[in-house]
C-alpha cells in the first residue's frame, strides 16, 4: 500500500470518527430534539388517521351547549351535578371528568350536589393541574373526600415539547399519576402500565388522528337524553370543554400539528395507556448502532467507490432508512431519525471532502508531472484520463516519435565549467522544448542534450506526423540559429552547433511508469527504437532530419523532402526507406 493510500485511509477514518461523534453527540445531548420531534410528526402524517379506540368517547362542552344553557364556562356546579347524574344513567364504564374542581364555588349546596353526583356515578376520575407536595390535591377539599366519593384524582398536565406541541404523556408529575394513567387503570381491572414505557420524557401518545377523530357527543344532548344509550354504555367517557371561547386547544403530533381540545387529547392519552403504549422507542444500543451504521457508510464506501457512486449510495441509504423508520413506526417502534441522518450527512460530506482534497492533490501532482512535457491545452485532457492510483493507464496509439541530439556538445562541455554547461544546456533545452510544445508534442525525456518527444500521444491526434516534422524543422532552423547566436554573444563558440533529428511513425505503448513517489510518462516499442536509430544516422548521411517511410506516408505535404533510399537500420532485418529534409 502506497503512502498516499495510507494517508487517504487515515483521513477516511477521521471522517468516519467525526461523523459518528456528531451523530452520537446529537443522540445523547438532545440537540436535535426539535428535528426528531418533527420527524415523528411527519410519520403520524404519513401513517394517516387510524380507527379510534372503541372504548373511549368524548362528551364536550362546546359553544352550542353554552348557548343552549344560556351560560358560560365554568357552568354552575348544580348544572354539572345534573349532568353527571344524567350521564350515569347511560351506564358508562368510567367517567373521566377533565374539569378543574380544586376550589369551592360560591354555592356550597351546589358543591355538595356535585360531590354527591360524583359519588353516585363511581368510578370517576377527576383531573387537576394544581398539585400539592407529595402528590396531594384539593379536589372537593382534599383527597380523603375524593376517596370517600369513590373517585380518583389524576394530574391533567402534559409536557410541552418544541414548538409548543404536545406529543408525550408522563406517568406521573409532582407525585400524582397522570389523568390518563389513572383513568385507564380504573377502567380496566388489573391493568399495570409499565413505567419503562414512560421513560425519556414520557410515553408517546398514539394519536388516532386529528381533531374529532375520537367519537364526540355534546354535553347538552347528553343532558337532554338525545344521545343513543349504546354510544356511551360501557365506555370511558371523557368530559371536557371544547368551546372555542375557552381556548383549551393544543397543537399535537396528529395531522400536521392539528390543534386538539384538551378533552380529546386526554381521550387519545387514555387509549394509549389502554393499548399498552403501542408506540415505543427502541433500546439505546440499537439507536447507537443505527447512528454508527449510517455515519460509517460513506467513508467505508468511498474506499471502494467513486464520489458520485458513494453519494448515490448515501442517498439511497437515506431513502431506505426513512422508509424503514416509517414501516417501524407503523408497527409501533420509533427509530431515531435526526441523529442517524446527521451522521450520514456528516459522513458523506467528510468522505467527499477527503476524496476531493486527495483527488485535487493527486490531480495537481499529475499536472505537475505532465505539465513539464505536455502542451498546456492537452494537460487537462491528460489529467482527466489519468487513474488516481497508477497515473495514465497504458494504451496503444498511432504516433510519431522524435529523437534529437546536439552534435558536439559533449566535446564542448569538457572544456567548460559546470555552471556554464548547465546554463548552456538549459538555454538549449528551453528553446527546443518551446518548439516541441508549440507544435503539439509531448516531451517524454531529456537525456543530457538529447530530447525524446512524441506526437499523437497521450492524446490521439491524426496530424501527428505533420506536427512532428514542423517541430523538427523549427528546431533545426530558427530555434537552432537563435541558440547559436546566443552562444556567440557570450563568446562560447564561433561555429555554433548542429543538430540531428530522427522521426518515425507507428504503434507505441503510451503510459506512465514508476512508483507513487516518482512517476514519469513514456512511450515504448519498436517505433521508438527506430526513431532513435534514425537520429543516430543523420550525421553519417549528412542531414539534420531523417524520417522513416511510415512518417513520410502520413504527411499531408511531403513535396520538399529528399528520398535518401533504403538504408540498413541496426536492429531491423530488412532495409528501411528514409527521407531527409
Amino acid at each position: 500500500m502506497s503512502a498516499r493510500q495510507r494517508r487517504r485511509r487515515w483521513l477516511m477514518a477521521l471522517a468516519a470518527l467525526v461523523a459518528g461523534g456528531a451523530g452520537l453527540t446529537a443522540l445523547f445531548t438532545g440537540v436535535l430534539d426539535r428535528a426528531e420531534n418533527a420527524s415523528v410528526d411527519a410519520r403520524f402524517e404519513v401513517r394517516g388517521a387510524q380507527k379510534p379506540s372503541k372504548d373511549v368517547v368524548v362528551v364536550a362542552v362546546d359553544d352550542r351547549t353554552l348557548l343552549g344553557l344560556k351560560s358560560s364556562w365554568p357552568l354552575p356546579r348544580a348544572d354539572q351535578a345534573r349532568f353527571v347524574d344524567e350521564l350515569r344513567r347511560y351506564d358508562p364504564k368510567l367517567i373521566a371528568y377533565d374539569v378543574q374542581l380544586t376550589e369551592a364555588s360560591k354555592d356550597p349546596e351546589a358543591d355538595e350536589a356535585l360531590y354527591e353526583a360524583v359519588s353516585r356515578a363511581r368510578p370517576v376520575v377527576l383531573a387537576t393541574t394544581s398539585v400539592l407536595p407529595g402528590g396531594k390535591t384539593t379536589i372537593f377539599g382534599g383527597d380523603e373526600v375524593v376517596r370517600d366519593a369513590g373517585a380518583f384524582p389524576g394530574n391533567g398536565f402534559f409536557p410541552v415539547a418544541s414548538g409548543g406541541v404536545i406529543r408525550r404523556l408522563p406517568f406521573s408529575t409532582l407525585g400524582l399519576d397522570s389523568f390518563a394513567v389513572v383513568a385507564a387503570r380504573a377502567a380496566r381491572e388489573g391493568l399495570k402500565p409499565e413505567r419503562d414505557a414512560f421513560r425519556d420524557g414520557g410515553a408517546w401518545i398514539d394519536f388516532a388522528g386529528g381533531n374529532r377523530t375520537v367519537p364526540r357527543y355534546e354535553w347538552l344532548d347528553v343532558l337532554r337524553g338525545r344521545v343513543p344509550r349504546d354510544a356511551l354504555k360501557d365506555k370511558i367517557v371523557v368530559v371536557g370543554v371544547t368551546a372555542d371561547t375557552e381556548q383549551d386547544i393544543h397543537p399535537t403530533s396528529a395531522r400536521g400539528n392539528d390543534f386538539m381540545p384538551g378533552a380529546e387529547l386526554q381521550a387519545n392519552a387514555i387509549a394509549t395507556v389502554l393499548g399498552d403504549v403501542p408506540l415505543r422507542g427502541v433500546p439505546r444500543w440499537l439507536e447507537v448502532a443505527l447512528v454508527l451504521a449510517l455515519a460509517l457508510l460513506a467513508p467505508l464506501a468511498m474506499l471502494r467507490l467513486r464520489v458520485t457512486r458513494t453519494l448515490a449510495l448515501s442517498l439511497a441509504a437515506l431513502a431506505l432508512y426513512l422508509v424503514l423508520t416509517q414501516l417501524a413506526f407503523d408497527s409501533g417502534e420509533i427509530l431515531p431519525v435526526a441523529a442517524p441522518v446527521l451522521g450520514l450527512v456528516v459522513g458523506a460530506a467528510g468522505a467527499s471532502t477527503v476524496e476531493y482534497v486527495t483527488e485535487v492533490r493527486e490531480r495537481r501532482r499529475l499536472r505537475g508531472v505532465f505539465a513539464r512535457f505536455v502542451p498546456g491545452p492537452v494537460v487537462d485532457a491528460v489529467v482527466a484520463q489519468a487513474d488516481e492510483e497508477s497515473g495514465l493507464a497504458g494504451v496503444e496509439l498511432e504516433a510519431t516519435v522524435l529523437f534529437s541530439d546536439l552534435r558536439g556538445f559533449t566535446t564542448f562541455a569538457e572544456h567548460q565549467s559546470a555552471a556554464t554547461v548547465i546554463e548552456v544546456l538549459n538555454a538549449y533545452l528551453s528553446e527546443m522544448s518551446d518548439a516541441l510544445l508549440e507544435a503539439g508534442g509531448t516531451i517524454v525525456a531529456y537525456m543530457g542534450d538529447g530530447i525524446m518527444a512524441v506526437f499523437g500521444a497521450p492524446v490521439p491526434d491524426e496530424t501527428h506526423a505533420d506536427r512532428a516534422l514542423a517541430a523538427a524543422r523549427d528546431m533545426t532552423g530558427a530555434r537552432l540559429e537563435r541558440f547559436n547566436a546566443w552562444l556567440r554573444e557570450r563568446g562560447l563558440t564561433e561555429d555554433g552547433f548542429r543538430m540531428g533529428v530522427g522521426l518515425n511513425s507507428g504503434s507505441v505503448m503510451s503510459g506512465t511508469v514508476g512508483s507513487a513517489q516518482r512517476m514519469e510518462y513514456t512511450t515504448v516499442g519498436d517505433t521508438t527504437n527506430v526513431a532513435a536509430r534514425l537520429e543516430g544516422m543523420t550525421k553519417a548521411i549528412g542531414t539534420s532530419i531523417l524520417l522513416s517511410e511510415t512518417t513520410h506516408d502520413l504527411l499531408s505535404d511531403a513535396g520538399e523532402l529528399r528520398d535518401v533510399g533504403e538504408v540498413e537500420v541496426r536492429g531491423r532485418a530488412a532495409p528501411m526507406r528514409v527521407w531527409s529534409n
